[in-house]
């Protein structure tokens, strides 16, 4: 085969709903966030990823910006479209005589239905895939963290990412039982968003939001190291001017206190339907925590005291899924089982 290695690649895509990251010959060559910016009168792709990140909100009526997934799935067919073929080309710059055919393994959530399942399916195969296998987060999640998927033993993975929250209980190469939420990072953007608006009269938006939950967001008023006071800067209500304050973690707990209890509802949900053998697993091995929101602090701490059991944080957590889906791709054989087609 290796005549024809050049003709074909292998890359892994988690396709999420904030960020999407590409491995291909084992590294992580694309880590974007998953938005296009299209030129209205021409209908033509102007910018891929983080280029069309920076307009975002900022555009005039020429320009329109897209983000083509929402809740984990594709909201919007064709720009998911042009969004693969433009993170596939951020890959490989090199102008070849042969297009390569690309074999893809994708990132799909646990409780995605059949139809969002072929759109991603379509939207791969437009972009160029000669074959697509699709793995669901929460699996991809365990092999990222270097849990032996494998064996007769519960593991339990909470995966917070921006449209979607994935809780499943892993053993033997399948998902047991699964919980999956649309309470994510997204939801924690438009709870800031809110919050500004309702206690300070101010207008800001969804950057300034993702921005203010990277500072100083928080599940918990007290934290053991708290964050420095963060400058929001946006637009006075009651003036129309543009000014700027000053907010604590503290308030953005109490902002997103409401999702944090819908997340921790579906842990303890999920922990109830979860056969007993495995919920003995779970007790001793505790519950893993991978995704953007698992960098939310003392978010660990909260769902610690909820569910009583030891709680990990991974390593990277950002990159949990796709080190999964990278793994999963350079060994499609011994992963045969968690592929799905």
């Amino acid at each position: 085969m290796g005549f024809f290695n050049f003709l074909t690649s292998d890359i892994a895509i988690d396709l999420g709903t904030a960020n999407t990251l590409i491995i291909h010959n084992d590294k992580i060559v694309v880590d974007e966030p998953s938005i296009i910016a299209k030129d209205r009168t021409t209908n033509k792709v102007i910018a891929v990823g983080r280029q069309a990140q920076q307009m975002h909100e900022k555009t005039h009526d020429n320009i329109k910006t897209i983000r083509p997934l929402k809740d984990g799935v594709i909201a919007d067919f064709h720009a998911a479209e042009e969004m693969i073929k433009g993170m596939i080309k951020m890959i490989d710059t090199r102008t070849r005589l042969f297009q390569p055919s690309h074999r893809m393994v994708i990132c799909i959530p646990s409780g995605i239905t059949e139809v969002e399942k072929r759109a991603v399916r379509d939207s791969a195969e437009h972009a160029g895939a000669k074959e697509v296998w699709m793995i669901q987060e929460p699996m991809a999640a365990a092999i990222g963290i270097g849990i032996d998927v494998e064996q007769p033993v519960g593991s339990m993975i909470i995966d917070i990412g921006g449209g979607t929250t994935e809780i499943a209980v892993i053993a033997l190469s399948g998902i047991v039982c699964d919980q999956s939420i649309k309470t994510a990072g997204d939801v924690f953007n438009q709870d800031i968003l809110d919050y500004m608006r309702r206690q300070h009269n101010l207008l800001i938006g969804e950057r300034s939001a993702e921005r203010i939950k990277i500072e100083v967001g928080a599940a918990l008023t007290e934290l053991d190291q708290t964050p420095p006071d963060f400058e929001v800067r946006g637009r006075d209500l009651m003036t129309g001017i543009p000014k700027v304050i000053k907010v604590t973690s503290s308030e953005i707990a109490i902002a997103l206190d409401k999702s944090v209890a819908k997340i921790e509802e579906a842990v303890l949900k999920a922990l109830e339907i979860s056969p007993p053998e495995l919920s003995a697993d779970i007790y001793e091995n505790g519950i893993h925590l991978t995704g953007g929101g698992a960098l939310l602090r003392g978010l660990d701490k909260r769902l610690a005291a909820k569910t009583k059991l030891p709680i990990h944080i991974a390593e990277d957590p950002l990159r949990a899924v796709v080190r999964g889906t990278g793994a999963a791709i350079k060994n499609i054989q011994a992963f045969r089982s968690v592929l799905l087609t």
